[in-house]
């Protein structure tokens, strides 16, 4: 499945509030619990701000060809997601033991996958409308956050819901799972798709499945 296709098939209106900014408090004054709050808010929607940014350049009228928007992309998504905690989800258990160069080539391949799907699905003249949820939302998991957004176009107010599932980590927050509609997870998905790949542990097959989607993705 393919979840930045089908929420531009089904885009929604305007951009509305971006990321709530922490307030510039004096020093000799206590940082109340609803300004730590939104301080900690901002932090965990930077990466999507960030990479929506970078979408509404790539999706702009004459930004250049496939490969060159891919470049433009790269360092956003880059950011915005932990490229390897996404396929080792997506794989499942036995992504734990693969031999290092193994995971390396499929971690190299599904990241420009990544940006291949983003790209192609954000055309220029796309005209898609990004909209972040003031607010971030406790996951139901862990310690995880998920940040609410919507996308959609001038054509279509309803809008599609895309929520980021968000880790804390050595990067800071990013991206360890993309949400359809509030529950459709891409990484179930891409499980489910990636699985039949790997039967038989032949990380090739799936290095070349994803390689013919890359593929795909730049031709369309």
């Amino acid at each position: 499945m393919n979840i930045m296709k089908h929420a531009l098939k089904t885009t929604a209106l305007a951009l509305c509030a971006g990321l709530m900014a922490a307030p510039v408090i004096p020093a000799v004054f206590p940082i109340s619990a609803a300004h730590a709050a939104a301080a900690s808010d901002a932090q965990v929607q930077e990466p999507i701000k960030a990479l929506y940014a970078a979408l509404d350049r790539v999706q702009a009228k004459g930004s250049g060809t496939f490969e060159q928007r891919s470049q433009m992309l790269a360092p956003a998504i880059d950011r915005a997601y932990d490229m390897e905690a996404v396929l080792a989800s997506s794989i499942g258990p036995r992504y734990a033991a693969l031999p290092d160069d193994q995971k390396q080539q499929l971690l190299t391949t599904f990241r420009q996958f990544t940006i291949a799907r983003y790209v192609s699905s954000f055309k220029p003249g796309s005209d898609a409308r990004f909209t972040i949820d003031p607010s971030v939302t406790p996951s139901p998991v862990g310690n995880d956050r998920i940040v609410i957004t919507h996308i959609g176009s001038s054509d279509d107010p309803s809008g599609t819901e895309i929520n980021y599932v968000m880790r804390s980590g050595a990067k800071g927050w990013q991206i360890v799972d993309v949400l359809l509609n509030a529950h459709i997870s891409q990484v179930a998905a891409q499980r489910a798709d990636f699985s039949s790949a790997l039967s038989g542990g032949n990380v090739q097959k799936l290095t070349n499945l994803l390689q013919k989607k890359i593929k795909t993705f730049s031709e369309e």
